[in-house]
């Protein structure tokens, strides 16, 4: 049976009336509508969990260990030696600044604050992604480097921002390109606040940042022994 709604003005009106009046009836049509509407609130649940899943990248197993992660994400030394060659900040130093800013979660975000210790209120800021890159940066990032497209929870995009914000420091900052402790200060205070020194008084910014150091001497250590095999996969397409 099909409904005809009229044009006419009311015709809405007119046309519910007389969907009502068919339902009641013939009340299977009503059964028919709740079934069929809890299937495909179901398929379309499903469906999108699927995508979330499919899309998403998930952490390496062993974070510690430089050779492990790139032997597991197979993609990401290609990702890592065009960055650094392209912008002259060793791999090592990159990554390490990545383990500490999200443990390479491509969808990490700072945590919510609370309102009344209960209700989910607002971020602390728009940091988001492997490099906790804020929108504003990352809209400098885009412009400088000509990489219009690019997306934080994208490894490759990430860790060519960390290695172009690691240029800048040098640059304007004078830090040399394997002091990952001073990049680090520079990559969380930005440029400006490096060199007015605002990390003084930061004891716990600054243990960070001794942290990020010693991480990114392991990394280049364990790097040493795997960058040959490393290098001999690296036509991997993935």
């Amino acid at each position: 049976m099909w409904l005809i709604f009229p044009v006419y003005p009311g015709g809405f009106t007119l046309a519910r009336q007389q969907f009502f009046k068919m339902v009641k009836q013939h009340p299977e049509i009503l059964r028919l509508f709740k079934k069929a509407s809890f299937w495909l609130c179901f398929f379309v649940s499903i469906g999108g969990l699927i995508a979330i899943m499919g899309c998403a990248t998930p952490p390496p197993e062993n974070k510690e260990d430089i050779c492990a992660i790139f032997e597991e994400k197979r993609g990401w030394y290609k990702h890592a030696k065009q960055a650094s060659e392209r912008w002259g900040s060793p791999i090592s130093v990159m990554m390490a600044i990545i383990h500490h800013e999200s443990g390479f979660d491509g969808s990490a975000q700072p945590p919510r604050k609370r309102i009344l210790w209960i209700f989910p209120g607002s971020r602390p800021s728009t940091a988001y992604g492997y490099s906790q890159a804020l929108d504003s940066t990352w809209d400098a990032y885009r412009q400088d480097s000509g990489n219009h497209g690019a997306d934080r929870d994208d490894f490759g995009d990430a860790i060519d921002f960390v290695g172009w914000y690691n240029y800048r420091s040098h640059k304007e900052c004078g830090i040399k390109a394997n002091d990952a402790y001073n990049l680090y200060l520079a990559y969380h205070e930005g440029q400006s606040g490096f060199n007015r020194r605002t990390f003084e008084n930061k004891a716990r910014l600054k243990k960070v940042a001794q942290n990020v150091s010693k991480r990114s001497a392991s990394y280049r250590r364990q790097l040493q022994r795997c960058r040959k095999s490393l290098e001999e996969s690296s036509w991997w397409p993935f």
